[in-house]
């Protein structure tokens, strides 16, 4: 078996039917298999899945594990030299992932990734740079975030993100929806770490298979990527991206980015970070009130959206004591 490739169901069912149309359409000279790990998603998207694929592999959860473990039992049950990360809510096209595993196989990278597009063609982050202290954290901060932009731009600091490419571009890590590694290296690195519910585990695993070797994007291979469809509707979400940190989406991306700092970084920088995501709730308000006052008109946030981000702080702030003492524990919290 050349590669295995993992998709985790979570109520996606339908996505992953139109998903897996481009994945049988554009592999054709590879062996494959296509295991599903169903985080106990209960809609009968395993019958209609079993209908239109019956030599597909079905694995239970039983519970919704999120993405760190689903893949984990995915791995697990693997029998492929390379395993293939792939989200739901991707379209493979120009036998774009025959195209990865030829060239990655005989390259000598432990990971690799391909560039993610949006349905018109536009580029997406597809990898990044780990920056120090993962500072890069903090630009989602609402009002604070700008301000710390435009201090990078002055001091000319480094991109953190691979914006787009067309060649193999060296990365630090990769964008968890087009994940292929060698198995070698999770039996070197390990796999998935299963503290994590959802977001930013890859970006720890990609630290880790680091240690081992290098990682990179295959620029020139364009997967399409919906981006966030399934977690936006089922989460209640609004927006591509993670810069919306007022909802329950915002709480565990939030939550994760933390738990990932502490884990890579220490205790040092995960505290440095927290007390910038509390100081950013008075900046938050002050900025909220100059913006009513002087340019109504362009209100770029809500009370609402105010309260949201103050009342996850402070639900970050009540998991900070566990996360410092870095034991096991599932840090699902939508």
């Amino acid at each position: 078996m050349n590669l295995s490739i993992i998709i985790v169901n979570y109520k996606s069912a339908q996505l992953i039917i139109d998903c897996l149309k481009t994945v049988y359409a554009q592999t054709n000279s590879i062996r494959f298999e296509v295991i599903i790990v169903d985080n106990f998603s209960n809609d009968g998207g395993r019958e209609s899945l079993a209908a239109s694929y019956p030599d597909l592999r079905w694995v239970e959860m039983g519970y919704n594990a999120g993405f760190a473990r689903a893949n984990n039992e995915g791995i697990r049950n693997a029998k492929g030299d390379c395993i293939l990360l792939l989200n739901p809510d991707t379209l493979i096209e120009s036998a774009g992932i025959e195209k990865c595993w030829r060239f990655f196989r005989q390259s000598p990278y432990v990971a690799c990734g391909v560039q993610l597009i949006n349905p018109d063609r536009t580029p997406q982050i597809s990898g990044s740079y780990f920056v120090k202290g993962a500072l890069n954290n903090l630009l989602p901060l609402p009002y604070m975030g700008n301000w710390l932009r435009s201090m990078g731009s002055v001091m000319k600091a480094k991109i953190p993100h691979l914006p787009d490419s067309n060649t193999v571009e060296e990365v630090d890590w990769i964008n968890g929806a087009f994940l292929m590694v060698k198995v070698e290296a999770i039996q070197k690195a390990g796999m998935m770490d299963e503290d994590f519910f959802l977001y930013a585990e890859e970006s720890e695993w990609c630290y880790r298979l680091g240690k081992h070797g290098k990682l990179c994007i295959a620029g020139s291979i364009k997967v399409i990527h919906l981006q966030g469809e399934t977690a936006n509707r089922i989460f209640g979400s609004e927006g591509k991206g993670y810069y919306n940190l007022s909802d329950r989406k915002g709480l565990q991306v939030m939550v994760s980015n933390h738990l990932r700092i502490r884990k890579q970084y220490g205790r040092g920088w995960f505290l440095l970070h927290l007390l910038f995501y509390c100081l950013d709730i008075p900046v938050f308000f002050i900025g909220f009130l100059i913006n009513g006052i002087f340019s109504p008109s362009k209100m770029r946030y809500s009370w609402a959206q105010w309260k949201g981000y103050s009342r996850n702080v402070i639900s970050l702030i009540a998991l900070a004591p566990r996360i410092m003492r870095n034991k096991p524990y599932f840090y699902k919290v939508l």
